[in-house]
């Protein structure tokens, strides 16, 4: 129908003209980086919200919620004891108020540490951002009813992505976040009675989907259906406590008690947002049962539904056109502003962390400014060409969690958290956690037959989810490498851990 896709595109040319308005105001580096640290609490919540609900919960969780029923729940369950730790440590991020997670690694661990975390966190979100651009071409794909291919749509979110990040940066993300997130929740609270009565209710519901679906931990799900539930709660969980993303919004912040009500209320925003969106999934899949046993038969038939793009398909199908165009809207402004999120961030680490750090200590306002903009086109460019190879929006978000809370998160908090972790310690940690996961993902590829199910390079090696070695060997690296060497100095503790 076109007047689905006349609607959004009208909403993404007033994001643009917004965007143009607002690059005006980009003057300096923390204009581009922090916002200028003036964001209020009313604003940061719904940033906050925006930046974690993304394709990772519209996509990748209802493609989850899909196959495997109420034990997705697991997926965005991490990151709600994630929000909760973190909560506890947003005033003190804020009163570091630097720029980059990259800071506070230097601070403990020393600059190898610094660049080791920043190759990391590149390497993570240029995947994320990878798989945003994929769903904006899920998203173009069913409301045009196909006449825009997926690859076209992927170009296409690509495109509006880049541009309003190389516009404004931080300013951009942030006041975009604002009407996104009002049009998420308000998306979600009216859609959820229709699909829910469309696809016939809980007994339709029972009576359609495989028994596995109404499971704790679906049986049918990986070959170790309790570990792979756990590694998905365990890859959110750590994300979300080291993301970037979500520290750069904390030094936004006008101050450090704003940051941390608005991770309150982001927590409760958050919590609602995903179990709504898997109730959808879950209907959504209930009422196009055949449709999607026919893709996972024959991907190429036609008639056939991808379980990654359930929920479109639900706000298409099952709710009436207004809903469903808000619905839509929601989708696609989560897909944009996540994207912007994770395209800014890596590029923050290249200029505040190498180029700033290493090459360039006395760079003018305006270069670095200029520079960062040309990284966020290079960068976005690079997720561009990986979201043409993705084959499936759920693993490559798993492996984009795992390398980043795998490397950067246990050094990350106990630089924060345990005065005792040291230079040796972290740096190890960062290093064995990064190359543990790109080790045993390139090893799905070199050698097809250690993966299960068999063959599959998305699969997990030996059964096995990587989430679990990779943290294991990264958690004792730093705690072996702490205990045995000799402890910081008070003045490296004191910028962390200030005396009363």
């Amino acid at each position: 129908m076109t007047y689905y896709l006349y609607i959004i595109l009208a909403y993404i040319l007033v994001l643009t003209g917004f965007n143009f308005y607002r690059s005006k105001k980009v003057k300096t580096q923390e204009d581009m980086m922090v916002a200028g640290r003036s964001l209020s609490m009313r604003v940061m919540v719904f940033t906050l919200i925006c930046t974690w609900i993304g394709s990772g919960t519209f996509i990748a969780g209802a493609e989850y919620a899909a196959k495997a029923g109420w034990s997705s729940l697991w997926f965005p369950a991490g990151a709600w004891v994630g929000i909760i730790i973190i909560y506890f440590l947003a005033a003190k991020i804020r009163t570091f108020g630097q720029y980059t997670i990259g800071d506070i690694l230097e601070v403990r661990y020393g600059k190898f540490a610094r660049v080791f975390g920043a190759i990391a966190l590149i390497i993570s979100f240029i995947a994320i951002v990878s798989y945003q651009f994929k769903a904006g071409g899920y998203i173009l794909n069913v409301i045009t009813d196909r006449s825009i291919s997926v690859y076209q749509g992927t170009t296409i979110t690509a495109f509006f992505v880049i541009l309003f990040t190389a516009l404004a940066g931080m300013v951009a993300v942030a006041y975009t976040d604002l009407p996104n997130g009002i049009i998420i929740l308000l998306a979600c609270i009216l859609a959820t009675p229709f699909v829910y009565f469309t696809a016939g209710g809980w007994h339709q519901a029972v009576n359609t989907l495989p028994p596995g679906h109404f499971k704790m931990f679906n049986p049918e799900f990986g070959q170790h259906p309790l570990l792979k539930a756990g590694g998905y709660f365990l890859s959110t969980m750590l994300l979300l406590m080291g993301v970037q993303s979500m520290y750069q919004k904390f030094y936004s912040a006008k101050t450090p008690k704003d940051a941390k009500q608005a991770v309150a209320l982001w927590t409760i925003g958050t919590i609602f947002v995903e179990i709504v969106v898997i109730v959808i999934a879950i209907f959504g899949a209930t009422y196009m049962w055949s449709k999607i046993t026919l893709f996972n038969t024959n991907p190429g038939a036609p008639g056939g539904v991808d379980p990654a793009s359930i929920v479109l398909q639900a706000a298409r199908f099952m709710v009436p056109a207004p809903v469903g165009v808000l619905l839509l809207a929601a989708a696609c402004a989560v897909v944009i502003s996540t994207g912007m999120n994770y395209l800014l961030s890596p590029t923050t680490n290249v200029m505040r962390d190498v180029y700033q750090r290493f090459i360039s200590p006395e760079a003018s306002q305006s270069k670095m400014v200029a520079l960062q903009k040309i990284m966020i086109v290079i960068f976005g460019v690079i997720a561009y060409f990986l979201a043409t190879k993705l084959v499936s929006v759920l693993e490559m978000s798993y492996f984009a969690y795992t390398i980043y809370g795998a490397a950067i998160t246990p050094s990350l908090i106990a630089a924060l958290a345990w005065k005792r972790a040291t230079k040796i310690g972290g740096l190890i940690s960062i290093v064995s956690g990064a190359l543990i996961t790109l080790g045993l993902k390139v090893s799905g590829y070199i050698w097809p037959q250690i993966m299960v199910p068999f063959g599959d390079p998305n699969g997990d090696p030996w059964g096995i989810p990587m989430i679990y070695p990779a943290v294991i060997v990264s958690v004792l690296a730093l705690i072996i490498g702490s205990l045995l060497t000799k402890p910081p100095e008070k003045e490296v503790l004191v910028k962390l851990f200030p005396e009363k």
